[in-house]
């Protein structure tokens, strides 16, 4: 019994482990349907959370844990899908035929179209996850938009010049009408080639052909028309030239004439201006010499006025001098002694208090020496008279 023991420990030990791994198994099995840990959506892509099966809520880039019943995540990606179709075998509206090649990119919806999610979800699943379901679908788009727009329209239509921008638009939008009613966006459409079979492309040859010959003809005709018209319009150049001449020397002239004709308005205009300024100066001058005048007549008589006033006043002085040397002079024949106090008084006023009267002899005359250095003044009043 004793040597049982330890082999029954080990078979033991072993269902232990084995029924551990089967719960393991069972409980991650089963337990995902119950929570989701750490689930990280990057930055192109958009989680879609799910609670028994329905849709709980669309998030944008992050980590998402969740618990609950049948809880579960499935990220979309939002990034640019490139796609190319190509089509050999389009009729066009004028019954040509033609392919076209046209590329693009698609775009799922993201987190900011959450609406489009929740509404198309159950019906478009698979291309919300399935790139290569997602391309299919475009590319069936694509064709269809290329068998509308270049069927819609002619050969050149589809194949000259500019044509190929609006048939690029034309596509553009039919695909994005097809694409939207899934909830797709289609960018940066283009249509990088047009493809004609052979004997199209010999066709296309030989219509270039005979059109190069038909212009070519119809160019040289043109160039002899032309080099004719050319030889008349250099004729008619040349008169129109010389008829310029004249015209542009009969215009000069009467330009020339016209600033003549007001050069001596102005100048009239001036000599006018000059006239009136010398006859305004001339009336100020002669009312200035008539003021003056009048002034100087005004100055004449008050002059004469006044010398006459003066004249009557001297009159009337020298009347009364007169009078009064007739009254002396009676005064004096009827007084004779009056005329010597008269005589006396003239006398004593004509001499002042530092006068010096020397009495002489009557009929002799004194002789006078004026002091000086050494000299002593004399007086001879002896001297006899001749």
């Amino acid at each position: 019994m004793q040597t049982l023991r330890p082999k029954n420990r080990g078979v033991t030990n072993i269902i232990i482990g084995v029924v551990i791994v089967i719960a393991v198994i069972v409980f991650f099995s089963f337990g995902s349907q119950f929570f989701y840990l750490f689930k990280k959506v990057d930055a192109q892509e958009v989680g879609v959370q799910f609670t028994s099966g329905r849709i709980k809520d669309v998030v944008g880039p992050g980590v998402y844990s969740d618990f609950g019943l049948f809880v579960s995540m499935i990220k979309v990606s939002s990034q640019a899908i490139p796609f190319s179709v190509e089509d050999a075998e389009i009729i066009t509206k004028d019954k040509q035929r033609m392919g076209a090649v046209v590329s693009g990119d698609i775009f799922r919806p993201g987190a900011t179209e959450k609406d489009i999610l929740r509404e198309n979800w159950s019906k478009y699943r698979g291309l919300y996850t399935d790139d290569v379901a997602l391309v299919a679908k475009v590319q069936d788009f694509a064709r269809q938009a290329m068998k509308v727009c270049v069927g819609g329209r002619t050969f050149d239509d589809n194949t000259i010049g500019s044509a190929r921008d609006e048939l690029r638009e034309c596509i553009d939008d039919e695909l994005n009408d097809l694409a939207g009613s899934v909830g797709l966006v289609v960018r940066n459409v283009v249509v990088p080639n047009i493809i004609l079979s052979p004997e199209v492309q010999a066709g296309l040859d030989a219509i270039v052909q005979s059109r190069l010959a038909t212009e070519k003809a119809a160019q040289d005709e043109l160039r002899a028309i032309a080099q004719a018209e050319a030889e008349q319009a250099r004729v008619e150049g040349e008169i129109r030239v010389e008829q310029s001449r004249i015209q542009e020397t009969t215009r000069q002239q009467t330009v020339l004439a016209e600033l003549e004709r007001q050069r001596v308005a102005a100048q009239l205009a001036v000599i006018e201006a000059q006239r009136a300024n010398t006859l305004a100066e001339l009336e100020t001058e002669r009312q200035r010499i008539e003021a003056a005048k009048a002034n100087e007549i005004l100055a004449a008589e008050r002059n004469l006025q006044i010398r006459k006033l003066e004249a009557d006043a001297m009159e009337a002085a020298a009347r009364g001098e007169v009078a009064l040397r007739k009254a002396l002079a009676l005064l004096y024949a009827e007084y004779p002694s009056f005329q010597l106090v008269t005589i006396a008084e003239a006398n004593a006023a004509a001499l002042s208090a530092t006068d010096k009267i020397i009495f002489t002899v009557e009929g002799s005359a004194p002789t006078i020496v004026l002091p000086g250095p050494g000299i002593t003044p004399t007086v001879n009043v002896n001297q006899q008279p001749q």
